[in-house]
């Protein structure tokens, strides 16, 4: 009688393995995990290098103009560029710069206020209607028209001053008011945000619907479309402000009397009727580096206060277009 084997005893034992051993796979992955690691730290440090590069040189010169007006300008050239003086200083520097021709730095301030606001007037009743044409009608010529601003957007603006220059002068407005705020107005980075807002982010549905319902176009856009495009109109407004108040050369080109000058032509005159940068304006001369500092401060702030003041608005703007419903 064959007597059979239990399982217990024909089983072999097996040749235990070390639980502490690391397996070929584990090495490769803790490896290659340690290399990710490294890699990752070396790119946010050179991220923080570059940033911190780029946050010295332009922070520096910004700290050095918010001190420079407290200091006199020998305080200046002597001592720490980043020290404070005095608030006595800032009052000094204000009193010699509106000392100059007799607060000439005012009737600049408003000159520039008059051709910004009124040529952002002009701009945002025209260039928002015409980026709804372009977005939501269809006619013809419409494809070549949209063709011409967008290469008229990239051209550069000293490009087109001389064409403008004889344009006025042709009509007879140079040396007006109207020879800086019609061009300026002039505004195809604003009829092209607004295409891309209304053609990307306006629900078409409704105002298919509203037109269904018997509205006319003027209606459609004055009704629906222009309530429900706040965010871009506040992005255009602000774009073409900024690029309004910091225009230099147009405004020096139409305007032969500096009476007329906005702000940043006037910094030039400033510059050039300085003892510091031109020895030939006069030894009795009070426009000192405090007093340039103090002007380029004073022509700064309306900008500072705009950006504030819809820095909600220009988020929304800049988001506005980015999903397409």
């Amino acid at each position: 009688m064959r007597i059979m084997d239990s399982p217990a005893a024909t089983a072999r034992p097996r040749a235990a393995r070390p639980a502490d051993r690391p397996t070929s796979s584990h090495r490769r992955g803790g490896a290659g995990g340690g290399a990710q690691r490294a890699r990752a730290a070396a790119a946010r440090l050179l991220w923080t290098l570059v940033t911190g590069a780029f946050l010295v040189f332009f922070a520096l010169p910004v700290v050095w103009l918010l001190l420079a007006p407290t200091k006199t300008d020998g305080q200046i050239i002597r001592d720490d560029p980043f020290s404070f003086g005095s608030l006595d200083g800032v009052v000094t520097a204000w009193r010699n710069l509106y000392s100059f021709q007799d607060g000439v730095i005012v009737s600049w301030l408003e000159n520039s206020a008059i051709y910004a606001f009124g040529a952002l007037l002009i701009t945002l009743v025209t260039s928002i209607p015409a980026g709804y044409g372009l977005a939501l009608t269809r006619f013809a010529g419409r494809r070549l028209l949209l063709t011409v601003t967008l290469l008229v957007m990239i051209m550069p603006n000293v490009a087109l001053v001389l064409p403008l220059y004889l344009e006025m002068e042709a009509v007879g407005l140079t040396g007006t008011i109207w020879s800086v705020i019609l061009p300026f107005s002039f505004f195809p980075f604003g009829v092209y945000l607004t295409y891309i807002y209304f053609s990307s982010t306006i629900p078409q549905d409704l105002l298919s619907a509203a037109r269904l319902d018997g509205c006319s176009e003027w209606r459609v856009f004055t009704s629906i479309a222009l309530p429900l495009s706040r965010p871009i109109v506040a992005l255009v407004a602000f774009f073409n402000f900024v690029g309004n108040w910091n225009n230099f050369f147009l405004p020096f080109v139409m305007l032969p009397d500096s009476a007329q000058y906005p702000a940043q032509v006037g910094l030039n005159n400033l510059l050039t009727s300085s003892a510091v940068f031109n020895t030939s304006s006069g030894v009795g001369n009070q426009i000192m580096r405090p007093e340039l500092a103090l002007a380029t401060l004073v022509t700064v702030v309306p900008v500072l206060l705009v950006f504030l003041f819809s820095q909600r608005s220009l988020v929304s703007g800049m988001l506005a277009g980015a999903t397409k419903n």
